[in-house]
Parts: C-alpha cells; structure tokens; sequence
C-alpha cells in the first residue's frame, strides 16, 4: 500500500490536467526506482524503448494485413464495377498510402512525440483542432476499425460450423468480444509480448496469403483465363462510386500511420521509422495486388459479390478437404492486426491524456508493467460497445471519409509547417510535390464523398463539429463538478490499477 499512497499526492486538481513532479522529486522517485528495479534504468515511471526495426514492420504489416485483404475486395469490386477497374484502384491506394507514409516520416522525425496525427496537427495548428482528432478518434476511427477486424476474425473462424449459411450473430459478437478482451490483457501486461505476438501472426498471415496466390497461379496455368477476357466491362465512371472503391481499398491499407503512434517506444526513431515505412508499404502493396489477382481468377464477379467471406469461398473451390485451413488463417491475420492496433492506438489515447485533453487517468503507466493499463481498459471497453453496428460496410465509409479528411489536415499541417518553421530540423524531408498530390486526392475523395454517401458524410461532420463545444466545456473553461469527478476517478485508477503518471515532461 505504501506505493499507492505515495501515489496519492501526484493526482491532479484540475480536470484533463497531467501533473508534472519537480526535478527534486523525479531525482528521488530515479533513486527509489533503480534500488528496487534494477532492469529499468529510466528517471522513473515512463514507457520504454522495446520496439526495433523488425518489430516495426512487422507492426505495420501486421496492422495493415488484417481483417481489409478479406473484406474489402467485395467493396472495391462492388464500386467499381470491373476486376481491371478494381486492381488500379488496389495499386492506386497502395500508392497513395506510401506517399502518405513518406510525408507521415517526415513529420514523425520533425515532431518525435508517440501520438502521430493527434500530435502533428497540435503542433501545427494549435490544440483545438488536435482534440477534434482525438475526439473523432475516440468516438469513431479507433474503436471502430478495432470493430470491424475482430468481428471479421469472429465471422471467419465460426465460418467452418455454419457451412451452408451465416453464423448467428450473437455467437459473433460473443467470440469477438472475447478477442478483444485477450488481446487488451496481453497489451496491458507485457510490451514484449505484444511484439511476439505481432511478429508470429504477421507470418501467420503472409503464409495464408501465399498460399492463395499460389493456388491463383496455379489455377491460370492450368489455362483458366476465362474472368480476364473483359477485365474493364461494366466498370463504373461516376466520381462518387470511384470514391467508395477508393475508401474500401484504403481502408485495407489503413494503418500505415500506426507506428507514428508509438514514436516513443521505438529505438533510434530517425532511422527505424522512414526504414520500416518504405520495407512495409512496398509488401503490402505486392501482397494485395497478387492476392486480388489470385481472386479474380478464381471467383466470378458474382461469387466474390455474393460472398461475406471471400477467402473461405476461394477455398472452399480450390483447397478441397483442406479448405478449413483459409478461415483459420484468417482468423489468425485479423488476430495479430487487432493485437498491433490495440497496442498503437491505446498510445494515442495515453498521449492526448497526458496533453490535457482527455481525463487524466488514461495517462497513469502501470508501475510494474510500465504499459498504460488505463488507456487499454478504456479502449476495450469502447470498441466493445461497437460490436453491436451489424453493417461494417456503413462502418468502413463512416471510418474513411473522417480518416481521409484528418489525414489531409495532417499533410496540410506539413506544408504549414514548412512555411511556419523552414529552420527546424528535419532528418526526413519529402519533396514538395508528394504532400500537395497527397492532398489533392485527399480533397477529391472527401468532395465526391459528400454525393455519394451524404448520409455518413453528414453523421461524421455533426460528431467532428460535436467536438468544439465538448473542448470548450470540459478543457478551455471546465466546470467543478468534472474537476471534481477527474479526480475522484484518477485516484480511483491509481489505486486499482496500481499506476502512476509518466514522469517525463513533454511540450
């Protein structure tokens, strides 16, 4: 108990506020920690730099090749209405992903804060508009791309028990619920573990992938070349449809950003993050191209858009008696991309915490695990109450169209920054060209979007715009009684989850 009480004098008095210890008391609080933990060697409570270069791509790959390869290839295919129209929009997004990673890189090494968007665009236009993206993050990018893969992982792997029709979607919603309280009590124990996990699924699911291209390959040498005759018959012209297939295929590739999350905890960041983007982005981009080729070469158009599962009905035809190997492969995929984003996301929620713009007891850091317990526990339980959306489809166009738009605010915010600040080092700096076609593609996908889908269009700005009076009441002028129940539930935290709070002082 006496860690806890000791604890009791760093919570907070003000509401959304992050305490900060005098240099006196970080000097005793090393002292105290290095005669009890002889394996940290930090100035106190603080996360630690466990993540190398293999861990990152594998975090970025394992992120990325997750639950969209298996999902969106219906989406791409039903908006764009041709496979040759479907496959330059999969290597378009692949494209427009990299150049986002590229400037993503330099404003990771410009601004070495964990955070990513959120820290960018506070850096660059000021802590309204950075708790905006918290706010949607909080409410609709996060907890609901965590949704949606680990209901696909449950829908893949209950598939083999219900063959000939859908399974019952309590059963679902269950089995994914219960995913995604494992995989919060890995991320909350051992950031080592989570690393370990990350690296095994990822070559889980390139193993799967592999082993659908070359059933693919296999299949168009034996001559079956009859789906390619017409490739661009029926494709759709429209902007508004050319939008939607680029939001399915986006959402595929969403999470290139992740490792941004966690700046913080990766070593030599100014080397380890530009490497991991150009080793990732490149391989997922390959893997999806000859994945989706494999898949139109063996699935008709109506099979692929008929089918919630397209990799089980690929091997139901090609793999026979060994057909129960697909949705266990893919269950493992989306497994190790809900353990990768679990952990980076929970970072941005740690980091907007301990800036003042959440409650303060998502920042506190377990003092025996050094992992923001908190912050987990809070994610969990919001993505949770997202498993009860039964439509992921409307679920991916409400995540693209915010994620299309903030994303566009953070490159904007580089430019910016390049006029506001052109003295300030930067080890990665991308050529000017990159952010403004980023931009413009962004632009085009937010605009055309409002035509097509203006019903999501117009629920994801009423929730962004939702954000201003709730920055306003709870952190510009808070009231008492939120001070009040702030720290009422930060000292509850601290005590329960045996946590403190980070100890090193960020700007």
């Amino acid at each position: 108990m006496a860690r806890i009480q000791a604890s009791d004098t760093l919570i907070p008095r003000q509401v959304f506020e992050v305490p900060v210890e005098t240099g006196s008391d970080k000097k005793a609080r090393a002292q105290s920690n290095s005669s009890t933990d002889t394996s940290s060697q930090s100035s106190g409570v603080k996360l630690k730099k466990q993540i190398g270069l293999l861990d990152g791509v594998a975090i970025i790959v394992g992120v990325i090749v997750g639950a969209g390869i298996f999902v969106s290839p219906k989406g791409v295919l039903m908006f764009s209405g041709s496979i040759g129209q479907s496959l330059i929009v999969w290597v378009l997004c692949g494209v427009l992903s990299m150049v986002g990673a590229l400037c993503y890189a330099e404003l990771g090494t410009m601004i070495p804060k964990s955070g990513g968007d959120y820290a960018y665009i506070g850096t660059a236009f000021g802590p309204l508009p950075a708790f905006l993206y918290l706010w949607v993050a909080l409410l609709i990018l996060v907890p609901t791309g965590n949704a949606i893969t680990a209901l696909t992982f449950a829908q893949y792997l209950l598939k083999p028990f219900w063959p000939s029709c859908e399974a019952p979607i309590e059963a679902v919603q269950l089995l994914a619920a219960a995913m995604i309280c494992v995989l919060t009590v890995i991320n909350c124990y051992n950031v080592k573990w989570v690393t370990r996990v990350t690296d095994i699924f990822t070559g889980t699911k390139v193993v799967a992938l592999m082993v659908i291209v070359g059933a693919g390959v296999w299949y168009l040498a034996d001559g079956n070349t009859d789906y390619w005759d017409q490739p661009f018959s029926g494709g759709h012209k429209e902007p508004g449809f050319i939008a939607l297939a680029f939001y399915s295929g986006l959402f595929s590739y969403s999470g290139w950003n992740y490792l941004n999350f966690v700046t913080e905890e990766l070593k030599d960041p100014y080397r380890n993050l530009p490497r991991a983007i150009c080793i990732s982005m490149p391989v997922v981009t390959i893997i999806y191209m000859v994945t989706n080729v494999a898949y139109f070469s063996v699935l008709s158009t109506d099979e692929i858009l008929t089918s919630d599962a397209v990799a089980v009905t690929f091997g139901d035809k090609m793999l026979g008696f060994l057909s129960w190997i697909m949705p266990f492969a893919v269950a493992c995929s989306t497994f190790g991309s809900l353990n990768g984003a679990i952990f980076a996301s929970s970072r941005l929620f740690f980091v907007g915490a301990r800036n003042g713009h959440l409650p303060a007891a998502i920042s506190l850091i377990n003092i025996n695990c050094l992992t923001p317990v908190p912050s987990l526990i809070f994610l969990c339980i919001i993505t949770l109450l997202l498993l009860f959306i039964k439509d992921t489809y409307v679920l991916i166009n409400y995540v693209s169209y915010v994620e299309a738009l903030f994303t566009l605010v953070s490159v904007s915010g580089l430019l910016w920054l390049r006029y506001k600040q052109p003295k300030t080092e930067r080890p990665i700096r991308v050529n000017l060209s990159l952010p403004i076609i980023y931009l413009i593609v962004c632009l085009f996908l937010v605009i055309a979007s409002c035509t097509q889908s203006p019903m999501e269009v117009g629920v994801g700005t009423v929730i962004i715009l939702s954000g201003i009076p709730v920055y306003y009441l709870t952190i510009h002028n808070p009231v008492q009684w939120l001070a009040d129940t702030s720290q009422t539930i930060n000292l509850w935290c601290s005590k329960f989850f045996i946590c403190m709070p980070n100890q090193d002082k960020f700007d």
